[in-house]
């Protein structure tokens, strides 16, 4: 049974035009991660991969996933047994998902510029991919074959020549009694056939911290890499945090969350069904309603109580909408506009009038979805724009996942002997006020 909790910021006692944003936030329910304590756990498995290298990934692999795969790479034979035996209309809809991610990341693409800054220097941008990229696609109580096409689609996109994709392994008892089936050992089979579509030939068999401290020191079957990116559990986060300079990483993603800001127009069906999918990620999916129609709050409490004793997961929906749900009710759209921006959702539905009008406003999302017709679902398989995203309100300084993250800005400075001689008064300026003496010699030699 879900028991969703109210808060009412209408009226002068509680309007959100007296409270900040942080004070917003405080209010309204999050799950909350202690990543530190958890590098504290991670922090020795780390350790010992570095030093130990594959034989410590392989025994993390067993304690966690309670399997121990025969190799840590993934045979080229399995990935194409597993796109030979996909179900057509699976296999159909991620060619159709990769296509549309391909377009979109393909347009973030940037050319070199260059800038004439005076007469005779120049300073061109341009923008170089990272050599080698490890990505990360979760693995725990779901497969996730669209996490594979978010992650690889816009590194390749960038550029980047060497992307290795690593996966947790799956227990296949599937042989007779129950024994270790063909697959034991291995990611799951959905998440090998998007690999293979998208001509990903290094897999491996590794999650958790452990595929991270892999990616970021290198091992005897995998090679280091550059930049690490994709969702995963608190371990995966807080092995990101450990190891952030040894390798580059993208985000510290926590729990999945949707905000829905919606009014009487919305339709209390398509409100409680969003939410639902939204809670079927996980326990500590953060669902919240923010509305300015108590009949609509009413209304969507009344959908939830028929949709949600009918859905798949609904244990693991109602400990999320339990834990983490909640609706906001409040005076007006513009106020709404404001709670949403606060809490700075992962996905942000606008379902209102005028919905496209009120999402240019929005100002802190990781991605938002328009109108009846755009649920987030969209966005995670085929709206072509991507759903690794910032979460826990990281969306009021990050980004989602994208071309930009896989490539590095470069600056290159050409300058001519004239213009370097009409600028060295102010760099021996400049040079004297900072009493580094030596920068304005490097420029005066070169005038003599």
């Amino acid at each position: 049974m879900c028991v969703w909790r109210r808060l009412d910021l209408r009226g002068d006692a509680a309007t959100v035009t007296k409270l900040s944003p942080v004070e917003i936030r405080r209010r309204l329910p999050r799950a909350a991660l202690d990543v530190d304590v958890a590098v504290e756990t991670v922090q020795p498995i780390c350790d010992d991969i570095r030093d130990r290298g594959d034989a410590a990934v392989l025994e993390y692999t067993e304690r966690f996933d309670q399997v121990r795969p025969a190799g840590l790479r993934v045979p080229a034979e399995a990935l194409r047994r597993a796109l030979d035996e996909l179900d057509p209309a699976v296999r159909d809809a991620l060619v159709e998902a990769i296509r549309r991610t391909r377009v979109v990341h393909r347009a973030q693409l940037r050319e070199a510029v260059t800038v004439e800054v005076a007469p005779g220097t120049t300073v061109t941008e341009k923008w170089v991919p990272v050599d080698r990229v490890g990505l990360y696609v979760p693995g725990g109580r779901v497969a996730y074959p669209s996490s594979v096409v978010m992650n690889v689609v816009p590194a390749q996109e960038a550029g980047v020549g060497s992307l290795a994709v690593a996966s947790p392994p799956q227990r296949d008892l599937s042989g007779p009694g129950g024994t270790p089936g063909p697959r034991d050992g291995l990611p799951h089979p959905v998440v090998l056939a998007a690999c293979q579509l998208l001509e990903v030939d290094e897999v491996y068999s590794v999650g958790g911290a452990q595929a991270v401290a892999m990616f970021a020191y290198g091992t005897e079957s995998c090679p280091p890499v550059d930049l690490v990116t994709g969702p995963g559990n608190v371990y995966v986060a807080a092995a990101k945090r450990l190891l952030r300079g040894i390798v580059g990483i993208d985000a510290e993603a926590g729990p999945t969350e949707v905000a829905i800001l919606a009014d009487h127009t919305a339709d209390p069906a398509y409100v409680a069904a969003d939410l639902i999918a939204q809670a079927e990620h996980d326990p500590l999916a953060a669902c919240l309603l923010v509305s300015s129609s108590a009949d609509l709050a009413d209304a969507v409490e009344v959908e939830l109580g028929k949709q949600v004793p009918a859905t798949r997961h609904r244990e693991r929906v109602e400990e999320a909408l339990n834990g983490q749900g909640a609706i906001v009710l409040v005076d007006d759209v513009d106020a709404g506009l404001r709670v949403v921006d606060a809490w700075a959702a992962e996905h942000l539905e606008i379902q209102t009038e005028n919905a496209a009008a009120v999402a240019a406003r929005v100002r802190h999302a990781g991605a938002v979805f328009v109108g009846p017709y755009a649920p987030v679902p969209l966005g995670d398989y085929l709206a072509g724009s991507n759903h690794v995203l910032p979460t826990g309100a990281t969306a009021r300084h990050s980004s989602g996942l994208a071309v930009g993250a896989f490539q590095r800005q470069v600056h290159v400075v050409e300058c001519t002997k004239e213009a370097l001689a009409a600028v060295a008064p102010r760099i021996a300026a400049l040079g004297a006020a900072e009493d580094l003496l030596a920068h304005v010699d490097a420029v005066e030699v070169r005038s003599q």
